[in-house]
């Protein structure tokens, strides 16, 4: 048999990779700078240290709780046709215009309320970006678009990043103050991402909808009852999703808190900054091992291959006390990051019931896209009541723990016919 020739990506998939590309540029900020200058803000204004790591973790903690309850109602709504293009809009002009409006926040919780407000607009165009590749690809494409996606989103960030990092380092050199700076920074990232997502605007069509309701907003709940119910009466789908639920947990909180963790740490901010760049280098590549490694093992190996080594990386977080420490675990996190939410999709992928998918896949982002929230407040929590920043970053092994037990739990389960 002729060896097919491989297709190169078409218009409508490189517009929608760019997306990635553009929207981890508010990622890298988000986890890196911003909370390095909220400590500024909140230090200036006598927050302590493990008030500041608390404040920052219920601030992420509400961000993605207002997304679990609403992404996937609105989620639902937009599959009415003609309506998920423009919801898409009003998420990344939300998000971008609270991202730049940030520059004018002097008090600390004005600070956290914008940027609670600018984390909602992001993770819920998220929800809609993902329920965009059926209609800008093939179903036979979909992994490989997918982990394109993840891969370049890592990569594309480092541009913008660099460009801010520079700026901000470099401010004393030009006679900049750390607001003007930041404010710069804010701007870059925000123009960034909205330059990335115009070329998906002009090409996107909505080709799966279903026609809207007379009544769309009672049909809307109406399917979304219809979807949880549909997973409880399928076991493995439903281990799994709890399963997803407590590792992606941890795996978003890692991201989320790891500067503002090693900020209380009193550890150098250059330093963190350099360090999470280099995860987002480490991450391109071993994002497309693990797309290759997928050929010859079994994803749910895989997969539990990545659970146990963010299990020993958050024991490693507990004894972490030196900006060496810390760089050597930004390249672990690098190492896994990509490879367990790519792995954990096209798995879920497999188990659930092909006709079913958009359902199904519904419940998941409630997983995926309202995780940390569990992490960031028990971190944030235990931080507070112990006076004990590692002690708060040890509740991480007990949630990937949790994550493996039901992960081993939902691979035992016999696929349903």
């Amino acid at each position: 048999m002729k060896k097919e020739k491989k297709q190169g990506f078409t218009k409508h998939e490189k517009n929608w990779i760019l997306y990635d590309v553009g929207n981890s540029a508010f990622t890298m900020l988000a986890t890196t700078i911003i909370p390095i200058y909220f400590k500024y803000i909140a230090g200036k204004q006598g927050v302590s240290s493990v008030d500041y790591l608390a404040y920052w973790g219920y601030a992420a903690s509400i961000a993605t709780l207002i997304v679990a309850f609403l992404g996937p109602v609105v989620g639902t709504f937009t599959d009415n046709k003609g309506f998920k293009k423009p919801i898409f809009m009003i998420s990344l002009i939300v998000g971008s215009f609270a991202c730049v409006a940030l520059c004018v926040a002097g008090h600390w919780l004005a600070f956290l309320i914008l940027f609670i407000i600018s984390k909602v607009g992001y993770s819920s165009s998220l929800i809609f970006y993902d329920s965009m590749l059926p209609d800008i690809t093939t179903p036979d494409r979909m992994d490989e678009v997918s982990t394109s996606g993840y891969a370049w989103g890592y990569i594309g960030s480092c541009i913008p990043f660099i460009t801010c990092l520079a700026v901000v380092l470099g401010k004393d050199l030009v006679g900049l103050s750390m607001e003007v700076a930041m404010g710069i920074a804010f701007v870059i990232t925000a123009a960034w991402w909205v330059g990335m997502t115009v070329p998906l605007l002009r090409c996107y069509e909505q080709k799966y909808f279903v026609n809207c309701e007379k009544h769309a907003v009672a049909e809307t709940f109406k399917r979304l009852g219809r979807t949880f119910a549909n997973a409880q009466k399928h076991a493995k789908i439903f281990w799994f999703l709890i399963a997803f639920f407590f590792y992606i947990d941890g795996v978003y909180t890692i991201i989320e808190m790891a500067v503002s963790y090693g900020e209380a740490l009193g550890l150098d901010s250059t330093g963190l900054l350099l360090a999470l760049l280099v995860t987002q280098l480490v991450a391109f590549p071993c994002s497309i091992i693990f797309g290759k490694l997928s050929q010859k093992f079994a994803a749910e190996k895989l997969i539990v291959v990545c659970i146990v080594a963010y299990l020993g990386i958050a024991v490693y977080a507990i004894f972490l006390s030196s900006i060496v420490q810390f760089w050597a675990l930004a390249v672990l996190v690098g190492m896994f990051q990509g490879g367990v939410q790519a792995l954990s999709r096209s798995y879920f992928t497999k188990i659930i019931p092909p006709e079913q998918s958009g359902e199904f896949f519904g419940i998941y982002d409630i997983c995926g896209k309202g995780a940390s929230f569990i992490g960031t407040t028990l971190v944030a929590f235990v931080s507070q009541l112990t006076g004990s920043i590692n002690k708060g970053i040890s509740v991480l092994s007990v949630i990937f723990l949790l994550g493996l037990v039901f992960f081993v739990k939902a691979v035992s389960v016999k696929q349903e016919k």
